[in-house]
């Protein structure tokens, strides 16, 4: 097994302290948002290898021992991705690890957003393709052809936003506020069936406006201060993002805080926004976002629409089920990810976690040992496909693979 280097994303908002204070390390006061821990091209981790020439060096003679040599490990499972994916995860997922885990710490809230399903992914990025749209364009939308389900385990308390709450609970939330311009959105919502209801609202306020919507946005966040309670998440987005539409879109879905070891999955079409807190994040290898708002990037209201699921939708918060070997599984409806955890305690026996798929270990307390190696908060390793692979010692680890 290799010890992961990760590559920690500076975006702005990202929390100065948490990812700092997991790793024991001194902050920079530079926002540390995300480390990304897999074979993502933007910012793939790495390893160092000690082997015969194959992968190991670009002038290895074959069958020689090279020294040790750090590589992307996007390039070791080009060189073999039979060899480290295994053949079953190669012939469902193609050559690539098909998941991306991240520590995820945010200081303010993250854009409103929904994800593609795979079929929506695929028809978009072709179109986008055959128009000649470059990929690096501020207004693409589409990166690639993959969806991208994701899942958020808490490990401190954690704020965000999760599907479309009850049109009319958000028509209550509105009105209590006692702003005239948004008493045409409430009575939008108490008029209409559920889907119509929530279509008809986010599309008025996406596509409003921006000088009047400013105003009230203003206004509405004013009035949430004042009031305080279950009002006081939206005055702060506010105060992040002053007169973004998004503010207003954020009342229509349900505000979730999750307590350590909880987590929510977000399927295609639901939109979310994470707010506050650390956590360990892990989604199918893909950028397709659609933003709905909280951002200053492009937003493609008709696209977006289309992809939406509006129906109201419980949270879904999640628990671990665990299983005798003391595997703590996040059960998700997708097969590019599988996210558990371990709480090892002392004196317990080593667990055996070898397995025909890749996986990445990710320690976020304590000091368990895998093989050789010793672990401490923020460390992760790379076991690749049929390698073993064994834990013991004290702490919680986090194990991602994939279902093959």
């Amino acid at each position: 097994m290799d010890r992961l280097s990760n590559t920690v994303r500076p975006y702005a908002w990202g929390s100065t302290t948490a990812i700092p204070a997991l790793l024991g390390v001194a902050p920079t006061g530079e926002p540390q948002a995300e480390m990304w821990m897999g074979a993502h091209p933007g910012a793939p981790s790495r390893i160092t290898r000690t082997g015969p020439g194959t992968g190991t060096a670009p002038d290895a003679t074959p069958g020689t021992e090279q020294p040790p040599t750090e590589q992307p490990l996007t390039d070791v499972i080009a060189a073999d991705p039979v060899g480290e994916l295994g053949q079953a995860a190669v012939e469902k997922f193609g050559p690539r690890l098909p998941f991306l885990l991240k520590l995820l710490a945010a200081g303010a809230p993250l854009s409103l957003q929904v994800h593609p399903d795979l079929a929506q992914a695929q028809q978009g990025y072709a179109d986008e393709e055959r128009r000649s749209v470059p990929v690096d364009a501020p207004h693409r939308t589409y990166k690639d052809a993959n969806h991208k389900p994701e899942l958020i385990c808490a490990l401190t308390p954690f704020d965000g936003l999760c599907g479309f709450r009850r049109p009319i609970e958000a028509a209550e939330a509105m009105e209590a506020l006692g702003v005239d311009s948004l008493k045409p959105y409430a009575d939008l919502l108490r008029a209409h069936p559920e889907e119509a209801a929530l279509r008809e609202v986010l599309t008025a306020i996406l596509t409003a406006d921006p000088a009047q919507m400013a105003e009230t946005v203003t206004a509405a966040a004013a009035a949430a201060e004042r009031l305080g309670g279950a009002y006081a998440p939206y005055a702060r987005i506010a105060h992040h993002f002053p007169g973004d539409a998004g503010v207003i879109a954020a009342m229509l879905l349900n505000y979730v805080q999750l307590q350590p070891g909880e987590a929510l999955f977000l399927g295609a079409g639901v939109p979310h926004a994470y707010l506050d807190g650390l956590g360990v994040e892990i989604m199918a290898n893909s950028d397709n976002v659609l933003r709905c708002g909280l951002t200053p990037k492009h937003i493609d209201v008709p696209e977006l629409l289309r992809i939406v699921r509006f129906e109201a939708t419980d949270p879904g918060i999640l628990r671990p089920e665990a299983s005798p070997s003391g595997e703590e599984l996040y059960e998700t409806p997708v097969d590019e990810f599988r996210l558990s955890r371990f709480d090892l305690s002392p004196g317990g026996d080593p667990v055996d976690l070898t397995a025909a798929t890749p996986q990445i270990l990710l320690c976020t307390a304590g000091a368990p040992r895998t093989g050789d190696l010793g672990l401490v908060p923020g460390d992760s390793v790379f076991v690749p496909a049929g390698e073993k692979a064994e834990v013991s010692g004290t702490g919680t680890l986090f194990r991602a693979t994939v279902v093959a």
